[in-house]
């Protein structure tokens, strides 16, 4: 039986030994524990019954300006451990963590247009799409897909945003009953004014108009 747990730092020579096994891509020591001091959610082993690792996957986040994503740096499966599902329950450890813990609205990677057995992981059980294609992405120079896949709906910041206008309508209306209120009332008080008011105003208005046109 594997069971999945997040990497601890006495993990990282039995991982680097795993990704020297596994992949073409390998990474000196300081870059493994760099991603595990920076982002200990994300890193995840596979240890069998014999507290052997056998698998792991590392992974990171990328925050741009507009948005916060992760992404899939290595995901290794010794051979003999291959085909139990453990590289899917490994990613799905990555994946939680990193919206649980960084609310990331997708997760990106890079995997060789060749890798034909990563692709449908990837995709057909994952769910990730092809963004792009990044020509000779790798040191011998075979492109790369440069797949993706979201955690959020992308409607969902116009949906938030709607929900979030609707409250401020609905408190400025009181507002707007208020205002009218205070405008008829006052309305009210004008036409209760003595009507003689407005007849003296009339006749100085008159006397007015006249003077004027004495200077004329």
């Amino acid at each position: 039986m594997v069971c999945i747990r997040r990497a601890q730092v006495a993990d990282l020579p039995y991982i680097q030994q795993c990704n020297l096994l596994c992949l073409p891509e390998n990474y000196m020591m300081k870059y493994h524990m760099y991603h595990i001091l920076s982002w200990p959610q994300l890193l995840f082993v596979a240890e069998d019954h014999s507290k052997k690792i056998v698998g792991y996957v590392l992974a990171k986040m990328d925050e741009d300006e507009n948005e916060k994503h992760g992404h899939i740096t290595s995901l290794a499966v010794l051979r003999s451990h291959r085909k139990l599902g453990i590289a899917t329950k490994l990613m799905h450890a990555a994946h939680n963590g990193m919206v649980e813990a960084f609310d990331a609205e997708y997760v990106s990677l890079h995997v060789r247009v060749s890798n034909t057995t990563a692709l449908h992981l990837y995709r057909e059980v994952l769910g990730y799409y092809v963004n792009e294609v990044e020509k000779g992405y790798y040191a011998d120079k075979e492109d790369a897909y440069d797949m993706r896949k979201d955690f959020k709906d992308k409607n969902q910041k116009t949906k938030k945003a709607t929900l979030t206008t609707e409250p401020e309508q609905s408190q400025s209306q009181p507002q707007q009953e208020a205002t009218s209120f205070v405008e008829k009332k006052e309305n009210q008080k004008e036409n209760q004014k003595p009507k003689s008011k407005k007849g003296k105003s009339k006749s100085n208005n008159n006397n007015n108009t006249n003077s004027n046109s004495n200077d004329e």
